[in-house]
């Protein structure tokens, strides 16, 4: 199966996969996410994997809205573009797609530099770390990526070198419901997938809004799950990108992507 099609089904079935493993990782990690919570700026990466992710992803900076980014992702060129998913040895590579939700966040960040310099920045739901970066070249003073796979972790961090920017801090664990972290901004991108899960980020964020005023800003084409949801009657249309020809043909139909800023009417629902 070429990984056009695989890239369907991770997109068609990213839902069931990924609240499958959020709700999972919150009644009890797995023994590699245990050993691999969080990833600090000197921590080194296991030659083997850092050797596998080289070997079998493409360094681009074409296609995508961000070419002043350079990311380790799958591409036509890449083997595994063509072999059988169940040959890819470290679970569903969510994070070697460059999503456009996280593309129009990492996009309106390079060019407004403001909305991030000088204050701390948590990217929920992180995967190739790209509007991570974006923050790091835009003069945040604190960023913090998450992302609940360990292999995404490694991939940040490479990404990190792409760019020349030191690895900043990455936790690979659930933090949706956990207590609210003092952030002046919560980025995320494409993670209205699922509606258990929307449901968990839209009562997570209010309560970090509640709590420390923090700023949210959310990524996304227009996909069903996410415009059908509540939350969209909370959000404020910040900024709406085309994306590229390359970006449009690996999305189905997708066209453009746009940045929202959440703003609740009441953050004590």
């Amino acid at each position: 199966m070429a990984f056009r099609g695989w890239k369907r089904l991770l997109l068609l079935s990213r839902e069931n996969i990924l609240d499958k493993v959020w709700r999972s990782r919150r009644g009890g990690p797995s023994l590699c996410w245990k050993r691999c919570c969080h990833w600090s700026a000197g921590k080194s990466l296991d030659p083997e994997v850092r050797a596998f992710l080289e070997e079998n992803t493409e360094v681009t900076n074409s296609g995508h809205l961000t070419p002043e980014i350079r990311l380790r992702l799958l591409t036509p060129r890449c083997r595994f573009w063509r072999e059988k998913p169940d040959l890819w040895p470290y679970g569903d590579p969510f994070w070697a797609i460059y999503w456009p939700g996280g593309q129009a966040l990492s996009r309106y960040i390079l060019d407004n530099p403001h909305v991030v310099k000088g204050r701390s920045v948590l990217d929920l739901g992180s995967g190739c770390g790209a509007t991570a970066i974006a923050a790091v070249m835009s003069g945040a003073s604190q960023v913090l990526a998450n992302d609940i796979d360990p292999i995404a972790g490694m991939a940040m961090i490479l990404n990190c070198e792409l760019n020349h920017l030191n690895p900043f801090p990455i936790t690979i664990k659930n933090i949706i419901n956990s207590e609210a972290g003092n952030w002046d901004l919560i980025v995320l991108g494409d993670m209205f997938y699922d509606e258990q899960l929307a449901d968990g980020l839209h009562h997570w964020l209010q309560k970090c809004i509640r709590i420390h005023q923090t700023e949210v800003l959310i990524g996304d084409p227009g996909r069903h799950q996410f415009l059908s949801h509540s939350i969209c009657s909370q959000l404020h249309k910040v900024i709406e990108y085309s994306l590229p020809e390359y970006t449009r043909q690996e999305n189905y139909g997708l066209t453009s992507s746009i940045v929202w800023s959440y703003q609740p009417s009441n953050s004590l629902e």
